[in-house]
């Protein structure tokens, strides 16, 4: 088991420094734009077609919460039972929601936000402010949780590590491995939007997707 970690662990590392120049893309569409537009429209529908998936395991998990609730409540007041995994799955399945559907709710413009001066702007100053945003916060926060919370996953991996209870779900080590996934959906998520903002900045883009922003289907 330690020798797979260290080769997924290997694998991964390697692939973000091959991906880590596609961040740059949106600042090259800016520049040169005509023979990028396809990429860059393209890559964006990718990652939007993505977080759309993400976010039907996040609306799965939403009903699954329902259903072992449910269950709990049946379990305890009518048969008297109790079981620390059902309170897992619960908190498992609450992680979901959150870490799976964030990059979807960005890709909808669904997150709160300080929206004083924004809605005054034009198109394109709001593309240029949603570059920025992207440049300066989304992918850099992205890669900081990825940084520091790969030595974490990894032991979590290595020990397999479960829940604390006796009888809680033995699988702390994918619960933890949502936090990653979480960080690479929404930098992919943010990639879309930055490319959508610099085709907008050179007036090859949709208008609607930066003011409001449904660029996939889930």
């Amino acid at each position: 088991m330690e020798s797979f970690v260290e080769i997924a662990g290997t694998t991964l590392r390697y692939a973000g420094y091959v991906g880590l120049p596609l961040l740059l893309l949106p600042l090259l569409v800016v520049a040169i734009p005509k023979p990028l537009e396809y990429l860059a429209t393209g890559l964006s529908h990718i990652l939007d077609r993505i977080s759309g998936i993400a976010m039907g395991f996040a609306i799965s998990a939403a009903f699954l919460i329902i259903l072992i609730q449910l269950a709990a409540v049946l379990l305890r007041y009518v048969f008297g039972l109790s079981f620390s995994w059902l309170n897992d799955s619960v908190i498992f399945s609450f992680a979901m929601i959150f870490m799976l559907g964030a990059a979807a709710t960005l890709r909808d413009d669904g997150h709160v936000r300080v929206d004083i001066l924004r809605g005054r702007f034009g198109p394109r100053t709001r593309a240029g402010v949603e570059l920025f945003g992207a440049m300066a916060f989304v992918f850099p926060i992205c890669i900081l949780i990825l940084y520091a919370g790969s030595g974490l996953i990894a032991r979590s991996w290595l020990d397999l590590e479960p829940f604390n209870e006796s009888d809680g779900l033995p699988i702390q080590y994918l619960f933890k491995t949502l936090v990653p996934l979480f960080a690479i959906l929404l930098m992919g998520q943010g990639l879309s939007q930055a490319l959508k903002a610099a085709l907008t900045l050179r007036g090859r883009g949709d208008t609607d997707d930066i003011a409001h922003t449904h660029g996939g289907t889930v």
